[in-house]
């Protein structure tokens, strides 16, 4: 029996709005549609189609094949039993209703999700900048999801619960919602997830009103470098032992002149004592050495005498055939012995000069 055109409009606009995401994107941009199924359909083929009525869906692409189709393309993941679709530079003749679909052989294909494509060539009244954003383990991240429709604000995990309000937790993170308008008076609802974990890898929905916008979210864990420099930041004092602030107390300075004065001091000091040493030891030697002069210049007189008698005795011999004793002597002028003490002394002056100027130096 034939559907009455009333009753088939009906199913088409049902079709059309029950139970599908809404999405909007503008002229010449792209988007991913993310589609998760059940364990038990991992070995599936799954396929992208293009609504044609309640029950007419026609293929775009498929896992087997093909696997891509003009501007259209598919991917399956099986170990996190995701599969998704990028369309890309879209125009106004792709705004349509598509499904996920999982085949079924001899049976009833299950359908997974069913979205609304809407292009605009104007600025799309749900959107996000970018669907792929990245985290580390332990840190947070931040989606930024720009709209000019009205409804709850809601974001959402993929398959699980919603965080609405301001506040809330997904998997025991913690998640934080804000409103708030940019410098281009664009509104913003800010979605901000902090202690990130592994589990926390999925896709989310960022929803306001009937419009949602999907954003997937990828958490890595920390880098050996990244380890080190929080454990660093947390293991560093924060607040260093530095001159003090308040005005009670008054900073502590360093006196460097004083210091410097003191060091020389000092440095004078152990050269005055340095130069007393150096005086008594050159002073010591200055007695020994006149000692040794004296000494010396004592044994060269009597050396001197004892050879004058010598020679006295030596040139007086008896002549028996004269009448008269003659004697004989060595005499040495008297400028000759003063030449020689001369000589002495001046030896002693020229020590004694050269002793002074080397203590002349050391001071």
């Amino acid at each position: 029996m034939a559907l009455h055109p009333s009753l088939l409009l009906l199913l088409l606009i049902f079709d059309r709005i029950s139970a599908a995401r809404h999405v909007s994107v503008q002229t010449g941009g792209s988007i991913t549609f993310p589609c998760s199924y059940d364990l038990n359909h991992i070995n599936h083929v799954k396929y992208w189609c293009q609504s044609l009525g309640w029950d007419v869906c026609s293929y775009v692409v498929r896992t087997d094949h093909p696997k891509s189709s003009g501007k259209t393309s598919i991917s399956d993941d099986i170990n996190k039993r995701i599969f998704t679709v990028i369309m890309t530079d879209l125009v106004s003749r792709d705004s349509n209703t598509y499904r996920c679909v999982v085949e079924i052989n001899g049976g009833t294909d299950f359908m997974i999700q069913r979205f609304y494509l809407s292009v605009t060539p104007g600025t799309p009244e749900l959107y996000v900048e970018q669907q792929e954003v990245s985290g580390v383990e332990g840190g947070s991240v931040t989606v930024c999801c720009y709209y000019s429709n009205s409804g709850d604000m809601k974001w959402c995990r993929m398959g699980g619960d919603c965080v609405s309000g301001f506040s809330g937790t997904l998997n025991g993170t913690s998640v934080t919602l804000t409103r708030t308008s940019d410098a281009n008076n664009r509104t913003v609802f800010t979605v901000t997830m902090s202690g990130l974990k592994m589990e926390n890898t999925d896709w989310y929905w960022c929803r306001v009103g009937e419009l949602e916008m999907p954003v997937h979210i990828t958490v890595s864990q920390q880098t050996a470098t990244q380890r080190t420099s929080k454990m660093t930041s947390t293991t560093q004092d924060p607040t260093p032992q530095q001159p003090s602030a308040s005005p009670t107390a008054e900073p502590v300075q360093t006196d460097n002149t004083s210091q410097g004065d003191e060091g020389n001091m000092e440095e004078v000091h152990q050269r005055s004592i340095d130069v007393k040493v150096l005086l008594i030891s050159l002073g010591m030697l200055v007695v020994v050495t006149a000692g040794i002069l004296v000494t010396w210049n004592m044994w060269r007189r009597h050396k001197d005498n004892k050879a004058k008698d010598q020679t006295t005795n030596n040139s007086v011999s008896p002549n028996p055939g004269s009448h008269h004793d003659v004697m004989y002597s060595t005499v040495m002028p008297d400028q000759f012995r003063t030449e020689e003490k001369g000589n002495i002394w001046l030896q002693a002056s020229r020590l004694l000069d050269n002793i002074f100027a080397v203590t002349h130096k050391a001071s």
